[in-house]
């Protein structure tokens, strides 16, 4: 069964920076649609990057810019940057996978989830 360990959250003052990864056992990365998504206390789950197997991505409009989501096949690890961050950043954040290349559609097509690991923007 496929394994997600989501690392690289922290503590980060407003208009800082954070690269989190995600890293896969027991399955790879290829032919894979994957995706970051984000979630706190105040709204649910939302999806906040998607790349799929060919490395054409998505980003959350909202985001403006300021996220890049990237894969390393050979690492079977996922990356999100994340830069100019702002306090309505502050969440945890979940790396997802699907047993296809394909990323359009609706999200309960993500079949594979990590724990999350949490980020924090203090103003």
């Amino acid at each position: 069964q496929m394994q997600l360990v989501e690392s690289g959250g922290g503590s980060v003052q407003a208009g800082g920076s954070l690269r989190l990864s995600c890293a896969a056992s027991g399955y790879t990365y290829s032919s894979r649609c994957l995706a970051w998504f984000r979630q706190s206390p105040e709204k649910e789950r939302e999806v906040v990057a998607t790349i799929n197997n060919y490395g054409s991505t998505t980003h959350a409009d909202s985001l403006k810019g300021r996220f890049t989501i990237s894969r390393d096949n050979a690492k079977n690890t996922l990356y999100l940057q994340m830069n100019s961050l702002k306090p309505e950043d502050t969440g945890m954040y979940y790396c997802a996978a699907r047993d296809v290349s394909f990323c359009g559609g609706g999200n309960s097509l993500y079949k594979y989830w990590g724990q999350g690991t949490q980020v924090t923007v203090s103003s």
